[in-house]
């Protein structure tokens, strides 16, 4: 069954490799026109943004146009986020769309974001007209300066009869290469003056030129070191996903039987259920996936780029380990670890030219034996299991909840999840065994990612369920999308993890600062009272209500507190199916994130739960 059919995301299209092109048609129109018949020739059919004077001529246009809908937003943060989540469940280019001034500048989260992740976006602002600029006129800001150092490019356009090529030009950008976000500024007066539109246009790109195909000598070598390896591990990341590369990582695996461990970006790449998958390394990962790492004698990293969070402390990070490092970006290579075969190539090329470089190498009699290995690894996962205990009061537990809607939730459903506690829990108590069914802040960590990213992969996937696993502080900073999820007939389901806290950062606070909650109490006052002067302050009423504030934003509004009732809360979110629904589960305060390996200090500290110091019976423990 092929990847499409399965409703995971197409791999990124590939730019056209010369041959002959089709015959332009010209038509004179408004800038603004030029515009929006560019957005239609790429193929763009969603784009999410808020009107405003310096954009305000494209969105006439729009109006009359067939092809492309667009997406009204409540902020324009959300408006990035949900070309993001568009973005990352489709494998399309995402599109957004905003003003000058402070429009702009309210994407700038959302396009970092998209550039730590490397996620395929066009954003499209405008701009004051162009004899203004440089004179600070109302609502000017210098985005294309804001945004140089978190796009991988973006223009200034002037003249309108520039539009067409520059339209082009940001989308083969955006989708070619290390995937990433493009801002194309557009002067008011540039919309509004008369032009040809002409596609397609020529692309005038004589500096961009990635690599896709990996060099073989290379591929060689790598080979040569699989082959002679006792404990190899594949370190796999988001990029094999935004390459389409899943097939081809599961026969490489496969064929020559080496441990997979996937990155938070890269959960879904190969099967969290396949025996030879031994979880998610990094600061919360597994103690077998973190441990593997630290003790292999050969990494084999894919599309991935040894962060802080995966290395620990960087200098004791996996000692005895020889680094394959393949990336389409030649820049992430030897950034952080020094790599013994670098690799500059498509994940999905290098990965079918290494199974070809080791079955060729199985013909000649040379394979490598990693049956001690798995052995080992296997032993280290039954003694170190994820696991979690229920609250001794009888309260919800969050990791329950999470593994709950896992377990409950339709095939092929589509997960996004904001940051903190409840970002980890999710990715250790869901499944996922294909690509695109995760989707997550995972470089920025930005809070507020998962409703607006929600609503973005259900514009992009209206037939898959989408859940949002979200935290009571970051659904605080961006539900007011769940408006727009309503107006516009974008049917998403919201969890809230309701412990009353910034969790991740009490979790700290506990472990490191003495218990001290400076300021993370959510429902009550900064010292942990009610509400001033009301009688909600002696029932602990939690504010926002947020059954309430769903219903009012066009919402069904559930709550459960009882783990008795768990399952029918979560069977009934389930069944809606024409509105947003918001479930607001009330979880112990107190539940932590485990395993863990503290902010700064080695991998080999890994902790699987608190006071719980991995033994394995070495001299390196």
């Amino acid at each position: 069954m092929t990847e499409q059919a399965t409703g995971a995301p197409k791999p990124h299209p590939r730019a056209p490799r010369g041959g002959p092109q089709p015959a332009a048609t010209v038509e004179h129109v408004t800038g603004a026109q030029s515009l929006i018949r560019s957005l239609e020739s790429v193929g763009a059919d969603t784009v999410f943004g808020i009107p405003g004077g310096a954009i305000l001529p494209a969105y006439d246009p729009m109006m009359d146009s067939t092809r492309v809908r667009h997406v009204l937003v409540r902020h324009e943060q959300g408006a990035g986020h949900a070309a993001t989540g568009y973005a990352q469940a489709t494998g399309r280019v995402g599109v957004c769309m905003a003003t000058s001034g402070p429009g702009a500048t309210n994407l700038v989260t959302p396009i970092a974001d998209a550039h730590m992740d490397s996620v395929p976006l066009v954003a499209i602002t405008g701009q004051v007209a162009s004899r203004a600029i440089g004179t600070d006129a109302f609502q000017e800001a210098d985005i294309c300066g804001i945004t140089l150092p978190i796009t991988k490019h973006n223009f200034l356009v002037t003249d309108p009869a520039d539009i067409p090529r520059t339209i082009a030009e940001a989308f083969h950008i955006a989708s070619t290469g290390r995937p990433g976000p493009v801002l194309v500024d557009i002067a008011k007066d540039a919309l509004q003056a008369e032009t040809t539109f002409s596609w397609p246009p020529t692309h005038d790109l004589p500096g961009y030129r990635p690599v896709s195909r990996p060099h073989a000598k290379q591929i060689r070598e790598a080979a040569r070191l699989i082959t002679a390896a006792r404990r190899p591990v594949l370190y796999v990341g988001g990029g094999v996903i935004k390459s389409g590369a899943s097939a081809e990582l599961l026969a490489l695996a496969e064929f020559a039987r080496i441990p997979v461990t996937t990155t938070l970006m890269g959960l879904g790449s190969f099967p969290d259920t396949h025996p030879l998958h031994v979880g998610m390394p990094g600061m919360h990962g597994s103690v077998t996936a973190v441990t593997a790492l630290q003790k292999s004698d050969l990494i084999i990293a894919i599309g991935a780029r040894f962060d802080d969070r995966v290395t620990g402390k960087l200098d004791s990070f996996a000692p005895a380990a020889k680094i394959v490092h393949a990336d389409i970006d030649p820049a992430e290579i030897g950034k952080n670890r020094a790599a013994d075969v670098p690799i500059v190539g498509d994940a999905k090329d290098v990965l079918g030219d290494l199974l070809d470089a080791l079955r060729g190498e199985a013909g000649a009699g040379n394979t490598g034996d990693y049956t001690a290995w798995r052995e080992l690894l296997g032993r280290w996962r039954e003694t170190y299991p994820l696991g979690y205990d229920l609250p001794e009061d009888g309260s919800l537990s969050p990791q329950q909840v999470i593994e709950r809607i896992g377990r409950l939730a339709p095939e092929n459903t589509v997960y996004t999840a904001g940051v903190g506690q409840h970002q980890m829990w999710a990715a250790h108590y869901l499944t996922f065994d294909r690509p695109g069914t995760w989707l997550n802040s995972g470089g920025l960590g930005t809070m507020g990612y998962a409703v607006p990213a929600a609503l973005g992969a259900k514009a992009g996937r209206p037939d898959a369920t989408v859940w949002a696993i979200d935290g009571d502080g970051c659904f605080q900073m961006t539900n007011q999308e769940l408006v727009t999820a309503a107006l516009n007939n974008i049917p998403i389901k919201v969890a809230i993890i309701n412990n009353g806290a910034l969790g991740m950062v009490r979790q700290w606070q506990t472990l490191f600062y003495n218990q001290r909650y400076s300021n993370t109490v959510l429902h009550s006052g900064p010292n942990g009272e009610g509400p001033a002067g009301g009688p909600e302050a002696a029932r602990g009423t939690r504010v926002p209500d947020f059954v309430r504030l769903a219903e009012a934003m066009g919402c069904v509004g559930l709550r459960c507190e009882d783990p008795e009732d768990l399952d029918a809360v979560i069977e009934k979110a389930n069944s809606i199916n024409d509105r947003p629904v918001v479930v607001d589960f009330i979880v112990h305060e107190d539940a932590m994130v485990w395993p863990m390996v503290a902010a700064g200090t080695s991998n080999d500290e890994v902790m699987a739960a608190r006071g719980v110091r991995p033994d394995f019976g070495d001299s390196d423990d």
